[in-house]
């Protein structure tokens, strides 16, 4: 069994042969580490090989894990985001990637604005129209787009998805391709307080299909923390 060093190694790895294969530089892409509902000392040793950015699913588990370890990670709130939550973690995280309503973003505007603060975010797509999965259609994103920039304390760098789980990540292809394709066209539109610096797509079964089809930031929980275990919460 490999250890939590060995496996940032192989993903380390595996993001250098992915950007290699279609001419990227690898520092171009950031690495996650998901650590939602592992220890303390599982976050501990993945910045000891100096893997910073770490990404959550829940509000709670943010607090608590800024508390035990604050700024020596920077934080990413990669799950859904109910609109009375967002004051517990405006100060906290650098960038919140799933913002999918109009609600929600008014509610970080706010919040930010408190704190004088401008919060950077990413626009969630559900590019495959999964019914279990948060995100907005793609037929919505301009709209979304011109009202959310329009705030003050908001600024709009990129779009994230969540592609669904398969066993050949080359099925999720299309999906990467159609939200990196999205981007230039979003960006040719020059939108004041919106730039596309940012894609966040590519979890541990398909992160190297999507930096070859333009992620900037991948998120991998298994392949660096192993698999979760939900009873110990």
């Amino acid at each position: 069994m490999k250890n939590i060093s060995e496996n940032i190694n192989d993903v380390i790895n595996n993001i250098e042969i992915a950007a290699n294969k279609v001419g990227r530089d690898k520092d171009e892409i950031t690495l996650i580490a998901v650590s939602k509902t592992k220890p303390i000392e599982y976050i501990e040793e993945a910045l000891k090989c100096n893997i910073i950015n770490m990404g959550e699913n829940k509000v709670q588990e943010i607090r608590q894990k800024y508390e035990a370890l604050g700024n020596d990670a920077v934080w990413h709130m990669i799950g859904h985001l109910q609109t009375n939550k967002v004051k517990y973690i405006i100060d906290k995280v650098s960038l919140i990637h799933s913002v999918d309503s109009l609600k929600l973003a008014e509610k970080i505007n706010s919040e930010a604005s408190k704190h004088d603060i401008t919060m950077d975010i990413l626009i969630q797509l559900n590019v495959a129209n999964e019914e279990t999965k948060f995100g907005l259609m793609t037929e919505e994103l301009i709209d979304f787009i011109i009202n959310v920039s329009r705030l003050s304390n908001v600024r709009i760098k990129g779009l994230m998805t969540i592609a669904p789980y398969v066993v050949n990540s080359e099925e999720n292809r299309y999906i990467f391709r159609q939200i990196r394709q999205l981007a230039v066209d979003i960006k040719r539109k020059n939108i004041d307080n919106v730039s596309m610096d940012i894609l966040s797509m590519g979890m541990t079964n398909d992160y190297m299909v999507a930096i070859e089809e333009g992620s900037t930031m991948v998120r991998v929980g298994t392949g660096i923390f192993g698999k979760r275990d939900y009873n110990k919460r």
